[in-house]
């Protein structure tokens, strides 16, 4: 074996010892505490009266009585999974120099020969009504004139230096660890796929150590950071405790600035903006800020509708970009059901889950001809994390999960002052609720991410410890929110 795979060999050795010790170390302590109780029951009694007693059993009562539970117990805390604790997170914070306004943005537009007038009309009614505001941003690249010859890799480089590695710093600088003290890294950008792989520039970056497991997770979509979350969570089962996950969410946009006139893959570039997030996972405890409490992930790619919906593909004259359905919402709506019928169980009080059963059972028995319940998840979730894909999207997932405005509100926002950030959006969601100070320990959050393929996929948190300020994204706009939205709005 050579020199260079030996350090890497004697880790994984360290780890199996541990691994080894922790399990003994259990087995031994069960089984002293067996022992110790039957030494106080000695004690309690009359010395001849628990002789005689012992001599009456047979082995194999003694064996049921003691062995075996000692047994089954040590296995169950063998076994189980570990907790996994969000220690913290932080958000990519946007500066005012990538502002781009709706006018701005049209004015970039109409520089691009190809695209034409009808185009440049029909983003501007989209964005009159789209719910963002004027503060969202675009990287450094999308503010050349014309935009499109400026996207090149290199640009694609600057902005995860600029976007992702902002992050990571802030969320270094927040725990107080240093990059050394990572063991697992677990990185999600949907449509930017380097090489070197997006993981490997973060190691490179942060001089991260050879052994570290690490996942590059690309073309999953919007969704995808329940998925990266679910991933570290099993990673961390299988590493020592107290070990570290790095987790980052978010979309590298310059690559994809799609120059035509197809309606359906315009809509993508006048939503999708800047951002990212990181966030630090552990199975330790120690000034963990949330629990993770359940992932579940749904997908309905196998019906083709679903996983055309959306589709990055070339346009009639070559050009590539993301084309959404027309049925997108119907899907998201199917996905969402799919998924609430997959948490429900989890979740939701006892009588709750009893109307859900019930209502089910008799869909069932009634061929669909009994209205589906949908649960009352406000009994399960003080706070909804719902990804702010565009107004049609949060408007759907108010209605099928009957919220109020106040708690789509988070969501809403975001759309508004930092616009379509893919899958990075319910980290922002979250720190806006914490920024306006409605967290409260023991408070539990639904993060929801819609995305293509199609998937649904949720992450239920309960919090630790509220954050005591609004140091973050929302640090320097926090008090201007919420902003009223109008249905169309008129530059």
């Amino acid at each position: 074996m050579s020199t260079a795979a030996s350090p890497l060999l004697e880790r994984l050795k360290a780890a199996y010892h541990y691994h080894a010790a922790v399990g003994n170390a259990r087995a031994i302590f069960i089984t002293l505490l067996a022992a110790a109780a039957v030494a106080a029951l000695t004690h309690l009694a009359p010395e001849e009266v628990v002789i005689g007693r012992l001599r009456e059993l047979r082995p194999v009562h003694l064996f049921l009585a003691i062995f075996l539970p000692v047994a089954a117990a040590t296995m169950y805390l063998m076994l189980r999974p570990r907790p996994v604790y969000l220690v913290d997170y932080a958000c990519f914070r946007t500066a005012s120099n990538c502002r781009v306004p709706a006018a701005t943005f049209l004015e970039y537009a109409k520089q691009v020969p190809v695209i034409t007038e009808r185009s440049v009309r029909f983003m501007t009614r989209l964005l009159e009504r789209s719910g963002l505001g004027e503060e969202t941003c675009l990287p450094p690249a999308n503010h050349y004139i014309p935009p499109y010859k400026y996207c090149t890799l290199d640009a694609a480089r600057g902005e995860v230096d600029l976007v992702v590695f902002s992050a990571v710093d802030e969320l270094f600088a927040k725990t107080g660890i240093s990059p050394d003290d990572v063991d697992i890294l677990v990185v999600n950008c949907s449509l930017f796929c380097p090489t070197p792989s997006f993981v490997d520039m973060i190691v490179n970056r942060y001089k991260l150590r050879s052994d570290i497991r690490s996942m590059d997770l690309s073309g999953m979509g919007c969704s995808a950071s329940p998925i990266s979350i679910g991933l570290a969570r099993n990673l961390l089962q299988l590493a020592p405790h107290g070990a570290r996950a790095l987790v980052v969410s978010t979309e590298t946009i310059t690559p994809n600035y799609y120059v035509g006139n197809k309606r359906a893959m315009l809509l993508p570039i006048c939503l999708f903006r800047m951002g990212g997030a990181a966030a630090l996972l552990s199975t330790s405890p120690a000034k963990a800020r949330f629990r993770l409490k359940h992932v579940v992930r749904t997908l309905t790619g196998a019906e083709d509708s679903a996983y055309h919906c959306v589709f990055q593909e070339e346009d009639e004259h070559g050009n590539t970009g993301i084309n959404l359905s027309k049925e997108l919402m119907t899907i998201a709506g199917n996905a969402l059901k799919a998924n609430i019928t997959a948490i429900a169980p989890l979740v939701l009080p006892a009588s709750e889950q009893l109307k859900f059963a019930l209502a089910f059972i008799a869909r069932k028995a009634l061929s669909g001809r009994v209205k589906p319940y949908i649960p009352d998840f406000r009994a399960a979730f003080e706070h909804f994390c719902i990804h702010a894909g565009g107004r049609a999207v949060i408007d759907e997932l108010q209605r099928s999960l009957c919220l109020s405005d106040e708690q789509v509100e988070a969501s809403r926002m975001v759309l508004h002052r930092f616009g379509n950030t893919s899958s990075s959006s319910v980290w922002y969601e979250l720190a806006y609720i914490e920024a306006k100070g409605r967290m409260r320990r023991g408070d539990r959050v639904w993060m929801i991410g819609l995305g293509s393929g199609f998937k649904c996929n949720s992450a239920a948190w309960e919090c630790m410890s509220p954050a005591r300020d609004a140091d973050g994204p929302w640090a320097t706009s926090i008090h201007r929110y919420p902003v009223d939205i109008p249905d169309v709005l008129k530059h």
